[in-house]
């Protein structure tokens, strides 16, 4: 039987069956057998001297007295027996199972498995089987089911679907890779997810579909870098090396070791005529400004265009003015193009832009509008990328003829996910702070503190600088017990009673009423600006030194760091203080770690570890790929040597033209990755 056969092909399988299976995404035979349980219950038999209190455990045992039933209320009855298992005499419980009075009898064996109550020596029976227990029972899989479908109805029908394909099963893996790391075939490897005969079965077949399915999303990815390659699209940029010299000689400041490695980097790949596909990740004030700066001048002096998109028109107006000082004494003629800009204006912009009398262009989405024409569009830079759409940034680089892309982002991204997440991408990175900046000191107190917080605040204030505070809503929830920004902005205003100048910002206002707050704050006109999470990226306010986030425990640590980096952005002391009662252990760890490090990196990896990957990036906007075994976190290591695996793979010959590569193969072409018309 071949796996695409429809479900209702194997016995038992009815048109009923089948709608229950489709609900859970089940059409084919294929389908069942590869749907992994997403654990196994360990029923292995245990002393319960050795069991602590509340614990699951499965025992075996003898029935040693007439059961007793005990009925409550409409419907709820609760039938008790004696058990002796092993030494003990124990409580044996059964909620809501009256019907069980007359099966069980006394000497007879059974199975249950249950929460065991140490002081009452009772365990509260979840499931049972009559009989002892079997071989093979140890670990039972466990699956995601919904519509009414039983756990033992879907283990017989994915027992079934494995009895028709025995001896059937053709193994996408090639039999080099399975001996090399000692792994099961497909046949052994489906068995071991699905009916196991003990721990080491269980392991050893998860073992080999983490690798398969790492490997598989590599090889996709590695093809989609050779497609690039040798399509040989792109534009060459021999940019002047003396004059970019002279440009980085005129910073004001000296380049960290860590942008130089990556400016080389970058430069090297202008001069190549392959498109650069290009994330380049750094840590909140590691200067990926001065980067972009210097691959946009280089871009220039090549004779070609650079264009930087920006989410916000207050982010596009300041990489506006800090690339105006840096740029324009070269005689780069620049212009700004945001939704702002007046009708007049953005009709001369547009007329340069498309003649080549503008050689750098930054903005915001107005970048990607139908009317925005380039003469020779050679760099496109988008910061903050996750913020923009895969369509919208798919559109900025067909504005040029397979320009160069280079993706910024602050969001520090641990590497177990840049290579899974960005893996057809090459991946910079700038660890290294430059030299003076000061850390900033962080606190974490509870909330009841909030006045001292604020007495704190206004010394700085005091002394001229100003004040964020972080609020996790805007209104008062009946659901969660958070401080929220409305309140937390009438508090504050009541007591500093008008000395200083507090704003409020949030989702809710109008984008125009949003940017206008925003202005007023870094143009020194609010001394305090309270406001949701929207000040996370790109704000960059360098006389704000004091921050203080409520309810900070809501926040992942990831984004609390984000949020941090908006201060300590001038020549000033900066302080952030964490508002804060978490109930977990998890809870006081993540704020703990955020009093001990500045490192958005570690954060990063803390922050991973403790939440996962789905949680880091948020639904669905990262592009993390929904793997069925494999956890990018806790099987980095597998990850990694897929990586390596598919790099060598997809550069041999032995892979292109070998038969035992050929599932492999079609795996990547049906995936569209030998496709040059991908976006991403």
């Amino acid at each position: 039987m071949w796996l695409t056969e429809p479900v209702t092909t194997l016995k038992g399988i009815g048109k009923e069956a089948a709608a229950s299976l489709e609900n859970l995404g089940v059409r084919t035979v294929g389908d069942l057998v590869m749907m992994f349980p997403y654990r196994h219950e360990d029923n292995r038999l245990k002393d319960l001297a050795e069991t602590p209190h509340e614990e699951r455990v499965t025992i075996e045992g003898r029935v040693e007295s007439e059961p007793s039933v005990f009925f409550s209320g409409k419907n709820r009855s609760r039938l008790q027996i004696r058990l002796l298992a092993g030494r003990h005499l124990v409580k044996a419980v059964f909620f809501n199972q009256h019907y069980l009075k007359n099966r069980l009898t006394p000497g007879m064996t059974i199975t249950v498995t249950g929460k065991w109550d140490r002081g009452r020596q009772t365990i509260n029976v979840s499931s049972f089987k009559e009989g002892p227990k079997q071989a093979g029972e140890d670990f039972e899989p466990v699956y995601s089911l919904k519509g009414g479908m039983h756990q033992k109805t879907i283990r017989r029908y994915i027992r079934s679907a494995l009895d028709a394909v025995a001896g059937d099963l053709p193994d996408p893996m090639p039999a080099d890779l399975l001996e090399k790391y000692k792994l099961p075939g497909i046949a052994e490897a489906l068995e071991g997810m699905h009916f196991p005969r003990d721990a080491e079965h269980v392991k050893h077949a998860r073992r080999r579909f983490v690798y398969e399915e790492f490997l598989g999303y590599q090889l996709k990815m590695q093809a989609i870098k050779k497609v690039r390659k040798e399509t040989g699209k792109g534009t060459e940029l021999h940019y002047d090396l003396e004059k970019l010299r002279a440009f980085i000689d005129s910073l004001p400041f000296e380049l960290t070791g860590a942008q130089k490695r990556v400016v080389n980097e970058l430069c090297a790949e202008l001069k190549e005529p392959v498109r650069m596909n290009r994330l380049l990740q750094g840590d909140v004030g590691s200067g990926k400004t001065a980067v972009a700066a210097i691959a946009l001048y280089a871009t220039v002096t090549a004779g070609a265009q650079g264009a930087l998109m920006a989410p916000t028109e207050i982010l596009a107006e300041q990489h506006a003015q800090t690339l105006a000082d840096w740029l324009e004494p070269f005689g780069v003629r620049m212009a700004l193009l945001s939704g702002s800009t007046k009708a007049k204006a953005r009709r001369i912009i547009l007329e340069k832009l498309a003649e080549g009398e503008i050689d750098l262009v930054i903005g915001t989405h107005a970048l990607i509008q139908p009317d925005v024409v380039f003469r020779k569009l050679g760099l496109v830079i988008t910061d903050e990328q996750h913020r923009f759409g895969v369509e919208q940034r798919r559109v900025l680089k067909e504005k040029g003829e397979d320009p160069d892309v280079l993706f910024m982002t602050a969001t520090p991204i641990p590497r177990t996910l840049a290579i899974t997440a960005f893996g057809e991408m090459d991946v910079s990175i700038l660890d290294e702070m430059p030299a003076g900046r000061q850390p900033i000191e962080t606190y974490w107190t509870k909330r009841e503190a909030l006045t001292a917080v604020l007495k704190r605040m206004g010394r700085e204030l005091q002394e001229g600088r100003q004040a964020y505070v972080i609020c996790p809503l805007i209104e008062e929830s009946d659901k969660l017990d958070v401080q929220n920004a409305v309140d937390m902005y009438e508090q504050i205003r009541q007591y500093f009673g008008g000395r200083f100048n507090v704003g409020l910002m949030h989702g809710r206002l109008h984008p125009d009423d949003k940017e206008a707050v925003m202005r007023e704050f870094s143009e020194g006109g609010l001394h305090v600006l309270v406001s949701t999470t929207v000040v996370e990226v790109g704000v960059n306010v360098p006389n704000a030194s004091f921050m203080v986030i409520s309810d900070a425990e809501r926040f992942g640590l990831a984004q609390l760091h984000q949020l941090r980096g908006r201060v300590g952005r001038g020549a000033h002391k900066s302080y952030c203080v964490l508002l804060a009662d978490p109930k977990t252990e998890i809870g006081k760890e993540r704020m703990q770690s955020m009093t001990e490090t500045n490192d958005g990196f570690r954060l990063a990896e803390k922050d991973l570890e403790l939440r996962g990957p789905g949680d880091f990036f948020g639904k669905k906007q990262s592009g993390m790929p929904d793997f069925k075994v494999a956890d990018p976190v806790h099987d980095y290591r597998a990850l990694n040597t897929a990586r390596l695996d598919a790099e060598q793979l997809i550069a041999s010959e032995a892979f292109w033209n070998g038969t035992e590569y050929e599932t492999l193969r079609t795996m990547i072409e049906q995936s569209g990755a030998l496709s040059d018309e991908r976006i991403d």
